[in-house]
């Protein structure tokens, strides 16, 4: 399978995979700022299949996804060493990635990345609603559903989420993720290899109530070169609710990476 992707850029290969349900945008929205103003990297976008414009074709589980991954990588990358980020889901593939290719994988960054996998075992808080701004939701139009994580209600927060978040969740193939859900767990599960010791950045939101910040914890003896941040007023899209401190931190995280 080709997965539909977009570059930018030469240098160190930087492969970005988006969470479950959006597509690409998602990520270049919130990297691409900071990557533009740098020189040296070559970024990679791919839809994951059953979103964006990658079909499912018969994928039906995580690991269909990751073998399509796999071939992504032999394809734009090969044997090159390359930086890996993943948002939500995708932060849970990056970590498999890692257990699967440690030597090849230079840095890894993670943005509210899913620790536990089956939702109702994870902990979450409560959503909560901490920044507002006079008149966001009186233009939300009928059946945005912008509302439903957002820990900021701000005009710049509504503009992201309208240009990177939901156009990916408007195509997604709903069918097939229902189908690939069935078995969402990776056979070769993180973690299961050696303790990753490169430069690691994992990002969390403190209000965020879809992937939560308590269960990425556990996981930090497995990252000893890890950067845990939990940052306030900042739920499931910490990338459009924090951008200046994501971006901060993601400069930083390629500065020890270098």
């Amino acid at each position: 399978m080709t997965l539909h992707h977009v570059a930018f850029g030469d240098g160190v290969p930087v492969l970005a995979l988006h969470g479950w349900t959006p597509d690409h945008r998602l990520m270049t929205g919130c990297l691409e700022p900071i990557f533009s103003q740098l020189t040296g990297y070559r970024r990679l976008y791919p839809d994951l299949p059953a979103m964006g414009q990658s079909p499912a074709g018969d994928i039906d589980s995580s690991d269909g996804i990751m073998a399509a991954i796999r071939e992504f990588i032999g394809e734009q990358i090969g044997d090159e060493p390359f930086l890996l980020m993943g948002e939500s889901y995708g932060g849970y593939l990056s970590r498999g990635l890692v257990a699967e290719r440690p030597e090849q994988i230079l840095g890894l960054g993670m943005i509210c990345p899913t620790g536990t996998l089956q939702r109702e075992d994870r902990q979450l808080p409560e959503h909560v609603v901490l920044r507002t701004e006079p008149g966001v939701l009186e233009s939300l139009t009928e059946g945005e559903d912008f509302t439903d994580l957002a820990v900021a209600q701000t005009a710049a927060a509504l503009a992201a989420y309208r240009a990177d978040v939901a156009p990916g969740l408007a195509v997604a193939d709903l069918v097939a993720m229902d189908r690939i859900e069935e078995k969402w767990a990776l056979t070769t599960a993180p973690e299961s290899g050696p303790v990753y010791t490169r430069p690691t950045l994992i990002l969390c939101g403190r209000q965020d109530a879809v992937t939560g910040y308590a269960d990425l914890y556990d996981l930090l003896p497995h990252y000893p070169r890890a950067t845990y941040a939990i940052l306030d007023i900042a739920g499931h899209n910490l990338q459009i609710e924090q951008p200046e401190l994501l971006g901060a931190l993601v400069r930083e995280w390629l500065q020890r990476v270098s």
